[in-house]
């Protein structure tokens, strides 16, 4: 009997052996993030992939909407039923998501009135750009850059779809494997006029042809860093509110509290930056907790992000001080450049054994050109911006040793936006106008610098 069993479980071991291996599964293209800007008359979205997707865009009227249907592709680990993002603009009402079918996402743009659309496909990220324009009184709908014709113009009226509903119903009605992979598509099959036999379909639609790349310039030393040499380019940005809980910061003679002013500036910062010029956003901090110094450039190499901006509110012991100044990470003997930075890295964790390791950081800091390139066109737009006519002097670009710019393997700079000690700083930096007005000039210096790297000619709205 044993020796019956022995020899069965060598046959079984013997035939697994011979067992032709499972089939791996492709590499498929998987959808990162699907994200929306509203420009006022143009909604933009950004349909972000982990590498160039396969697609077909059309278009569906009652109700009006249009789709596009990502081809090899999932969507993210762990991901299931149905996301809905709601827009609520003039032009969209809600984006929806789902995997109709094994490696097919779906993604709906539910329309609020009659509108045009163009697309563009961008590589390095990789990426769909969907413009939505509302169309002119009395168009016809515009074809699809994909090359489909709309329901509009199709040689007989499209057929009823009355499952394509169960795209816009919530994942909790129904379990995950019917919301998700295991559901066949939606019937939304539009016919299509069939191409003329003279005119062959082009393989590549003008409409999907990515914008022209546009080389870095040079930097205001009329050289090109390595950074710029590369052509690497801005997708996204972590934005410091300084301070934060226990750690109040200065308080103006006012009243005015430095941590609650930095946070309301860097999230107005933040929308500017995410609506005009489409690059994602993330906070070191977005309501008044304590984050220590360390962990908010670890969260800036963690999330992978192209520049750091640290958002402070300056101090001094006369009141008569006012203006704006701003950092990059590097020695120096300018004594009131270290006063800042002792006030600033008062909350520190570090202790003095640790000098030696910080040192070398900061002498090995390879992107301290970039910085104070940085550093430099942000000072300018917010003096610019803020001070012109007050004959306030320039206090301009300084250099010190911030303890929140060592850790950042990235452009990053230390921004003072006002004297908070000064009392007509201080007055003005309670009002909500004056606060926008700082937010729209550290958004313009963004954008200059974003300007001179890198990028490809895609129009944006500079409001």
């Amino acid at each position: 009997m044993i020796r019956g069993l022995v020899g069965a479980a060598a046959l079984a071991a013997a035939s697994a052996a011979l067992a032709p291996p499972a089939a791996a599964e492709p590499p498929y293209c998987r959808l990162k993030e699907v994200r929306f800007w509203s420009l006022g008359d143009v909604t933009r979205i950004a349909i972000e992939t982990t590498s160039e997707a396969q697609y077909h865009a059309e278009r569906v009227e009652s109700p009006d909407r249009i789709f596009f249907d990502l081809t090899g592709t999932r969507r993210k680990e762990g991901a299931r039923g149905i996301q809905t993002i709601a827009v609520n603009d003039k032009l969209i009402k809600q984006i929806r998501v789902a995997e109709t079918r094994p490696a097919v996402v779906r993604i709906v743009l539910d329309l609020a009135r009659p509108a045009e659309y163009s697309v563009s496909q961008l590589r390095h990220p990789d990426r769909l750009i969907v413009e939505i324009r509302a169309a002119a009184p009395g168009s016809p709908p515009a074809i699809s850059a994909a090359g489909a014709v709309p329901a509009a113009q199709t040689a007989e009226p499209p057929p009823a779809v009355p499952n394509e509903a169960r795209i816009a119903q919530s994942a909790a009605a129904r379990p995950p494997a019917e919301a998700g992979t295991a559901q066949p598509a939606p019937a939304v099959a539009v016919q299509t006029a069939p191409p003329k036999a003279a005119e062959p379909a082009p393989s590549k639609p003008a409409g999907l042809q990515p914008p022209p790349a546009l080389a870095a310039s040079r930097d205001s030393q009329g050289k090109r860093s390595l950074i710029r040499a590369l052509g690497l380019k801005l997708q996204r940005v972590v934005i410091d509110p300084g301070h934060g809980g226990h750690d109040t910061g200065t308080i103006g003679p006012g009243g005015l509290v430095e941590k609650d002013l930095v946070l309301d500036v860097s999230k107005r910062l933040g929308a500017l930056i995410e609506e005009r010029l489409g690059a994602e956003v993330v906070y070191t901090r977005t309501d008044d907790v304590f984050v220590p110094l360390e962990e908010r450039t670890a969260l800036a190499t963690r999330q992978h992000a192209d520049l750091f901006i640290s958002i402070h509110a300056n101090a001094s012991a006369s009141a008569r001080i006012a203006g704006p100044e701003t950092f990059y990470l590097n020695f120096t003997t300018d004594q009131s450049a270290m006063d800042v930075a002792a006030r600033e890295n008062a909350t520190s964790g570090e202790t003095i054994k640790d000098y030696p390791a910080l040192v070398e950081k900061i002498a090995k800091n390879e992107k301290v050109n970039e910085s104070r390139e940085l550093a430099g066109i942000i000072q300018d737009a917010l003096f610019t911006g803020l001070m012109r006519g007050r004959g306030v002097r320039n206090r301009g670009v300084k250099k010190a040793p911030f303890m929140v710019l060592i850790g950042a393997q990235i452009p990053s700079v230390l921004t003072e936006i006002a004297f908070i000690s000064n009392p007509r700083d201080e007055r003005l930096l309670k009002r909500n106008d004056y606060r926008r007005r700082v937010a729209e000039a550290l958004f313009k210096g963004v954008s200059r610098y974003a300007d001179t790297l890198s990028r490809y000619d895609v129009a944006r709205s500079r409001e």
